[in-house]
């Protein structure tokens, strides 16, 4: 990136510093729950973020905890991003009773109402309608609020997305559609898939556009604020394709009855150069703008690992639920 291209896009050096750390820290988790999920540390699948880290984080760092999103089953970074608890996100992965579901959720279904986290999905697409129901909601309380749904290239193709761009047209609602493009659906490349741009989708319903690259920070900030600012100021839903791409499998596990790679290796490894990864092309711009040096950089990995050592720790030091609370919250009285 260009020199200052931040302080352009009305960004500090403490902005950015932020928005690094929370970027690392999402990071740390995912490279964590990886290693862990190969030695059954926990129950159930994990999808990891890794690689996708400049999207969720300038979006949600321009939120508040009366703005909504709705996430995917890719979900931990969304989480993480919009001011999620990183101990008791651990705790219901590892499927313990302090997690912020109490262990009954686990990976796919982390939430927090108080964050504004309407939760992440088991159900590709299914968070769509409740993304745009929170809209509707806050256009109605007329606080300013804004409902965000982060979605992937395989869920553009769900007919639920063409009924929800409608009905946040029609009713101007304070929508922001963000969806992830990380060029896979599960196994299957995008291109064989899809027909055509996904952004172009927004536009028969004149929806304002942003095409980016999703592994630019400042790209994403830029985008993410003027969507953020038409929907504080009633000016109705914004559309944002981010191109990325997902490092890791679709799930972790994958490799245990995939009977063969759907993608090159060398292809995977392009995309984890310096200068295609969003974290290590972020921290390339950090210190080439010297808002660090590379003793800085060690101190916040440091810093950041030990954050996550102790949700981890947390985690494993974690009672398992009570039988007895198995169909709490499920079944009235």
């Amino acid at each position: 990136m260009p020199k200052n291209t931040h302080i352009k896009n009305n960004l500090s050096d403490e902005d950015i510093k932020r928005l690094h750390r929370k970027m690392l820290l999402i990071r740390r988790c995912e490279e964590h729950l990886g290693e862990a999920t190969k030695s059954g540390a926990f129950p159930g699948a994990v999808h990891l973020y890794i690689g996708q880290e400049a999207i969720a984080v300038p979006l949600c760092d321009q939120l508040d905890n009366t703005d909504w999103i709705s996430s995917t089953h890719r979900g931990h970074g969304h989480f993480l991003a919009k001011g999620g608890n990183v101990r008791q996100m651990m705790a219901e992965i590892y499927g313990k009773s302090t997690g912020i579901c109490g262990g009954k959720g686990g990976s796919m279904h982390v939430a927090d109402f108080k964050k504004g986290i309407i939760g992440a999905n088991g159900v590709v697409a299914g968070g769509m309608g409740l993304a745009v129901g929170a809209a509707l909601a806050a256009k109605m309380d007329k606080k300013g609020a804004v409902s965000v749904i982060f979605f992937g290239d395989g869920a553009a193709n769900q007919g639920v997305l063409m009924e929800a761009l409608n009905i946040s047209s029609l009713w101007n609602l304070p929508m922001i559609f963000v969806c992830e493009n990380n060029q896979y659906s599960e196994f299957t490349h995008t291109s064989e898939v899809t027909s055509g741009k996904i952004s172009d989708r927004a536009r028969p319903f004149n929806i304002p556009v942003y095409d980016i690259d999703g592994n630019n920070v400042i790209d994403m900030w830029q985008a993410a604020s003027d969507a953020v600012r038409r929907g504080r100021n009633d000016q109705g839903p914004t559309f944002i394709e981010a191109h990325t791409y997902r490092q890791r499998g679709h799930v972790e596990f994958e490799y245990t009855f995939l009977s063969r790679s759907y993608r090159d290796q060398s292809e995977v490894d392009l995309w984890k150069r310096d200068d295609k990864d969003p974290l290590l092309r972020f921290e390339t711009y950090l210190l080439e703008q010297s808002i660090f040096i590379k003793k800085d950089l060690k101190k916040i990995h440091k810093e950041v690992q030990d954050e996550v050592n102790k949700a981890v720790n947390f985690a494993l030091d974690s009672p398992e639920p009570d039988p007895k609370t198995a169909m709490l919250h499920m079944i009235e009285g």
